[in-house]
């Protein structure tokens, strides 16, 4: 008997556990972003190649980004793609241009200096994020100068597949993302690219802890016609491992989160002024006003106005220059999805779960899209019946503006993970019950252990039944617990120290398709 360490008379009270340990749901919509960022150090430490947990785009913004200077210097710009007006010979047949007097001119962009990282963290917060990962792989590369030929794919050498594939590699260390991004994958080669996407999914299907959102190359500035060759090629390179990991959402969509405070004269031309001045005030026909503002500009006085200030007066002056600054910022602001998406769905696992599927809803700071898919157009990109491959579209509704219309993971042909809201529903449950079991290592394989573990996982299964996310009556009809002797586990299993636990569960599904049966009754005469 172990003798009693009370030394004096004395009322005594014992805490005794009465209830079963309790299960913590793990969070189920934390994003890991994975690309390049302005800068990544702070207080003197560096933040490269290191997974960090930020809560806010504040907290982004001090780790990630420049610091801005003084006042009245403008603030210092996060990101700065570089544009040039390339004349044509007649209208081009694709791609953003202006027409200025009776000549077009094509823009297109210095691939070198074209990221989406900083804009998708932006587009993430504005639709309902919360905490997310950033492992900066770098920060941004050097110009090159020159413009990619009108309607060439968009691909910029700084983007590394190397980079990227390093920074997918230390998640391997973190249990707590539970989406995959990488904003910049598009503006790889398609090879690599396809590398890429393989990896995310070899990498979700072995950690089985997150799902991979993907964008897809040609999504930015679609052809009308031959869009649907873009949708094969991301179908064939996705490869056939992990599939029910993954998710697509296409087109890219036109926002308003770069701001007109955000581009100016120097993101046209690599801030050559002369390039500028030869479009906008020709000397066949130039105006003193604007001849006087590009002078200021190229030799400013003692005390120079501004970036900012000198734009708003470009702005003023020139109607040509003001048509062709709408249109770059229009054309800047054409960004993947998939920073939207994982803000989207942090939005609704906060109001509802991961059971709700994160589709029928807007985007916040989505205006416009650059191809406007129709119903039938959606068909084939919903089911394919050689690859089986679902792509989830975005489409713009009369009416109602532009909604997500989709909820599929890759894996199309699969009865059991063709959702992605069963697949992260799944994922819920199954992550927040082993966390939930590691406290009974170590206990006695016995029955009283077992009922223990039963209880604690009913309990945390109702709640789950209770709030929606499985399907059934009665709680009973939802799930079932098992674990014991003779049901999960044999002799053996107790001799290797095994504890088999098994779960059955009925995951709510959406419905996707609403059939209306219309009948004409006949009017019953009186």
């Amino acid at each position: 008997m172990k003798r009693t360490s009370h030394k004096t008379p004395e009322v005594y009270i014992n805490d005794i556990n009465v209830f079963p340990n309790s299960v913590v749901p793990v969070p189920t919509a934390v994003p890991a972003f994975i690309g390049y960022t302005p800068q990544a150090s702070y207080e003197g430490e560096s933040y490269l190649n290191k997974p960090t947990k930020i809560t806010s785009m504040a907290e982004f913004e001090a780790i990630f980004c420049y610091p801005n200077p003084s006042p009245p210097s403008d603030p210092a710009k996060q990101y700065s793609p570089q544009y040039h007006l390339v004349k044509q010979g007649s209208k081009p047949e694709m791609g953003a241009y202006v027409l200025l007097g009776s000549d077009y001119y094509a823009i297109v962009p210095d691939p070198n200096t074209i990221y989406y990282l900083y804009n998708s963290v932006q587009l993430f917060y504005r639709n309902g994020g919360g905490d997310a990962y950033i492992v900066a792989v770098g920060s941004y590369g050097t110009a090159s100068g020159r413009p990619i030929a009108p309607g060439d794919p968009l691909i910029n050498p700084n983007v590394q597949l190397a980079d990227l594939l390093a920074g997918l590699e230390l998640l391997k260390n973190e249990d707590e993302p539970t989406m995959y991004i990488c904003p910049e994958a598009t503006l790889l080669s398609i090879d690599s690219n396809a590398t890429l996407m393989q990896e995310m999914l070899l990498q979700n299907s072995e950690m089985m802890t997150a799902v991979s959102i993907f964008d897809i190359i040609g999504g930015k500035d679609p052809d009308p016609i031959l869009y649907s060759d873009d949708i094969e090629t991301f179908r064939e390179n996705t490869g056939m491992n992990g599939l029910k990991f993954g998710t697509a959402y296409y087109p890219f969509i036109g926002t308003t989160t770069l701001k007109s405070t955000d581009l100016d004269y120097t993101n046209l031309f690599g801030g050559d002024i002369k390039q500028l001045a030869a479009v906008i005030n020709p000397d066949s026909d130039p105006t003193s006003q604007l001849t006087t503002i590009l002078s200021n500009i190229e030799n400013p006085a003692l005390t120079p106005l501004t970036v900012s200030q000198n734009n708003k007066l470009l702005i003023a002056g020139s109607t040509a220059y003001k048509t062709i600054f709408n249109k770059v910022l229009e054309v800047a602001n054409v960004l993947p999805p998939s920073g939207a998406m994982a803000g989207v769905i942090s939005s609704i696992d906060n109001q509802m779960g991961p059971w709700k599927a994160p589709a029928n809803t807007s985007i916040a700071g989505a205006v416009s899209l650059p191809i406007k898919l129709s119903e039938n157009q959606q068909a084939s990109l919903n089911a394919d019946a050689v690859t089986g491959k679902s792509v989830n579209a975005i489409r713009h509704f009369n009416g109602q503006g532009i909604l997500i219309w989709g909820a599929r993971t890759l894996d199309g042909n699969s009865l059991d993970w063709q959702y992605l809201s069963v697949r992260r529903t799944v994922t819920y449950i199954e992550q927040t019950c082993k966390l939930a079991t590691s406290a009974y290592i170590f206990e006695p394989n016995t029955k009283n252990t077992w009922e223990s573990v039963k209880s604690m996982i009913s309990s945390f299964l109702v709640m789950t039944w209770k709030e929606g996310g499985l399907m059934g009556k009665t709680p009973e009809d939802s799930f079932t617990v098992e674990c014991g002797i003779g049901s999960t586990m044999t002799a053996q299993d107790i001799l290797d120290g095994l504890m088999k636990v098994t779960i059955k569960i009925a995951v709510v599904r959406p419905a996707e398709f609403f059939i209306l049966t219309f009948v004409q009754q006949m009017p019953k005469g009186g």
